[in-house]
């Protein structure tokens, strides 16, 4: 297939047309499985169903869900009928989850009860309590009054929420002829994902992806895993993030291969899935495979089947990495880096690369995709092996931020080259290592967090005058969230209080892991704040050297 000539939805079509038998989407443990040929009619069906709920071409729906079946026949049907799909990280709390649907401009939520109860309900009952009150698809909210409805992955029956059988009830008034004529006014260049993403300034923005960005990605990550309709590749990886919806789902389905998602992560289902559906991949982050490792360590599992995957989102350890080729047999195991941004594939291990490269390096540059090394003072090009910011350019390049155009254009310059912020250097035939970042955003556990936004939320404590978040070394997470607040005149505070202020209302993952009191900051003669040296301080403070060290080496 041509980048660039065919979107989502005709890819589906396309793939139930030349593997019509094959298992496109299993679910071990729920007993589920889906054809190509099955997998392309339900995706029309929900498609038809969303189309009849009044949803138009363009219109932006967000999902907040784990990695449900619904998940990915929400994915492929929207690609279908041309509503934007937003994704909801599974960790928002009310702050978040307001914050993305006004600034997405979401006209549909579709929502699981929650991850450990019912508090994704609980949340949006107190976000629109006229939910109470109204009829499905008749929602007029005062917080959020672009939200008009309101879908629940469930069979429960709630106030103001259309059920999911009830979507697929509704797709009975919509023709066939009426969604392929929707499907074909699609341009591939076209917008039909957006994931928010903790970017260089203030709040999350919206990451617009298109048919091209995402189906070019795919078909490049595929083959450098020399992926094709014979594997299977087990997903363990969140949907919501373009690990789980770019690298996993669509890479599977531009290449033929079956699904097999595993819901919420757990090594033993994890295992189970690869042992009894005989995966030849598995996706993960390091401790994901960590986490594996342990569990092969108590009980024998046959991961014979195991070919490849990739590993993606933190620093791989070699030990890590050997265990994972020797152990789990996954000989060809890659490593990738990217960003939202870049749909996400910047670089990438090939299959046959030395373990050593698919340890040291983050690999080179994807096929058909650009990169470049450049001073960030001067903006050249930096010789080989001296550090610069790592610069891409091509296919992958995102449409740009929602509604952000001065944030766009400081992403990406006038000749199409998106500016990572992260500072690597390359080697003479091409392969990068990240060594550093020139944002200060911290990275814990693969989750991108922007000091910006927990400092906004403080601010909001009463007690509060001011504060800066920085990160500080770790060897479980990579890095942990630290902030240095100032109390107003007259207040005390403890750091459980304030952690306590954030429970419920940010992410958990957000939260900081240290709260230290300060009088004033560190300052540059101009009065600005030097994050760096809170950085120094926090490091020697909490004694975390030992895992600086690491960090750095």
């Amino acid at each position: 297939m041509e980048v660039g000539k065919i979107t989502i939805g005709q890819l589906v079509d396309e793939m139930a047309y030349r593997f019509p038998d094959n298992e496109a989407l299993v679910y071990h443990e729920l007993g589920i499985r889906y054809t190509y040929r099955q997998f392309n009619e339900i995706c029309k069906k929900v498609a038809k169903g969303f189309m009849q709920l009044g949803i138009q071409k363009g219109e932006n729906i967000s999902i907040w869900a784990n990695n449900v079946p619904e998940w990915v026949l929400t994915q492929f049907s929207t690609a279908k009928m041309g509503a934007v799909m937003v994704t909801v990280n599974t960790n928002y709390r009310t702050f978040e989850l307001e914050y993305l649907l006004k600034q997405s401009e979401s006209t549909t939520l579709l929502l699981i009860e929650g991850i450990k109860g019912r508090e994704y309900l609980d949340m949006v009952y107190e976000l629109c309590p006229e939910l109470n009150q109204c009829q499905p698809g008749c929602l007029q909210s005062a917080k959020l009054p672009l939200l008009r409805n309101v879908v629940f992955i469930g069979k429960e029956k709630l106030p103001g929420m259309y059920s999911w059988d009830d979507v697929l009830a509704l797709a009975d008034e919509i023709g066939d002829e009426q969604l392929l004529a929707r499907q074909n006014s699609m341009d591939p260049h076209d917008v039909i994902n957006m994931q928010y993403t903790s970017g260089t300034t203030g709040f999350p923005k919206g990451v617009m992806l298109t048919h091209t960005n995402l189906i070019g990605n795919a078909i490049s990550l595929a083959e450098c895993m020399a992926f094709n309709e014979n594997d299977r590749l087990c997903i363990p990886v969140p949907f919501f993030h373009c690990f789980g919806c770019v690298l996993a789902t669509l890479t599977c389905v531009v290449s033929g291969a079956a699904m097999v998602p595993v819901v919420v992560f757990n090594p033993v289902k994890v295992l189970e899935a690869v042992e009894k559906e005989s995966c030849t991949a598995l996706h993960g982050v390091p401790t994901m495979f960590i986490a594996e490792l342990e569990e092969m360590a108590k009980k024998d599992y046959d991961t014979s089947s195991l070919r490849t995957g990739i590993m993606a989102g933190a620093p791989c350890p070699i030990e890590v990495m050997k265990a994972v080729v020797n152990k789990m047999g996954a000989r060809e195991i890659c490593i990738t880096y990217g960003q939202t941004e870049a749909s996400p594939g910047i670089t990438m291990t090939r299959t046959d690369d030395p373990i050593e490269l698919r340890v040291g390096t983050v690999g080179r540059a994807l096929p058909n995709v650009e990169v470049k090394i450049v001073d960030p003072e001067t903006g050249e090009t930096a010789l080989l092996g001296i550090q610069g910011e790592l610069c891409t350019r091509g296919y992958h390049v995102m449409k740009g931020y929602y509604n952000m155009p001065e944030a766009t254009a400081s992403a990406i310059d006038s000749d199409g080259w998106l500016h990572t912020g992260d500072l690597a250097v390359m080697d003479e035939r091409g392969y990068c290592k990240i060594t550093g970042r020139l944002k200060d955003m911290i990275i814990r556990g693969g989750e991108n967090i922007y000091p910006r936004e927990i400092e906004e939320f403080l601010y909001t404590n009463p007690k509060i005058k001011d504060v800066q978040v920085v990160g500080v070394p770790s060897e479980k997470y990579g890095e942990e969230v630290v902030a240095f607040i100032q109390l107003k005149e007259d207040q005390a505070s403890t750091e459980e209080e304030i952690k306590e202020f954030c429970r419920e209302r940010i992410s958990r993952f957000k939260i900081p892991a240290f709260v230290l009191f300060v009088d004033n900051y560190p300052t540059t003669a101009s009065g600005k704040i030097q994050k760096y040296k809170l950085r120094e301080s926090a490091i020697k403070l909490l004694d975390r050297e030992k895992a600086a060290v690491i960090e750095t080496a």
